[in-house]
């Protein structure tokens, strides 16, 4: 079983890249973002490798860091995502976006990657909420936060600052961490009003 290969790059295409390995050229196919990180034609390269084996074919899949390929195959365990929707996903977010969207329960996160609708966003975060703590490097007090809008139990200023900066256009998980830091700062009885100034201040960092 192949685990790493480190070579030079051959070249290459949409999906994938070929690593020429002492003349050997292995197709392993990678993330956007893994292939956007690789090195031009001709210069060393190193992927961690997870390869699939089936009765009509084997195919090699690369990664640029181990918390990658951690990701995909923790993504495959979940109903509905195979190789493709796992790699898809993975080419819009980088291992520590998906482990905050995840810890924080923003399925609207995940759902930005083509071929992920609502539904398998939501069992991606729900499903997979439980197995990937080591992954994700989340303040407490973001996860906690989360959680209280989640259930709805967050008090009426809280929810209303991190609706407005929502509304704003920032993402749920950038306004979700800008107001709890903004409790932090303002304390417990701070108003909407001044957690939005506090949260919107936290974001202009």
């Amino acid at each position: 079983m192949i685990g790493k290969l480190k070579g030079l790059v051959d070249s290459y295409g949409d999906d994938h890249v070929i690593l020429d390995v002492q003349g050997v050229g292995y197709l392993v196919h990678c993330s956007a973002r893994t292939l956007q990180a690789l090195p031009s034609v001709g210069e060393a390269a190193t992927l961690f490798i997870e390869t699939f084996v089936r009765e009509d074919m084997i195919r090699l899949y690369g990664f640029v860091s181990q918390a990658e390929k951690s990701w995909f195959l923790l993504l495959q365990n979940v109903q509905g995502v195979g190789s493709k929707v796992a790699l898809s996903v993975l080419s819009t977010l980088s291992p520590s976006e998906l482990a905050n969207a995840v810890a924080l329960g923003d399925r609207a996160m995940v759902a930005r990657a083509n071929g992920v609708g609502p539904k398998v966003a939501a069992r991606i975060v729900a499903e997979l909420k439980d197995k990937a703590p080591g992954f994700a490097d989340v303040d407490p007090a973001v996860a906690g936060l989360a959680a209280s809008l989640d259930e709805k139990r967050a008090p009426a200023p809280v929810a209303d600052a991190v609706s407005a900066l929502v509304n704003l256009g920032y993402a749920q998980i950038q306004a979700s961490a800008a107001v709890a830091a903004a409790l932090r700062e303002g304390g417990e009885e701070a108003d909407t009003a001044k957690l939005i100034r506090l949260g919107l201040k936290e974001l202009a960092r």
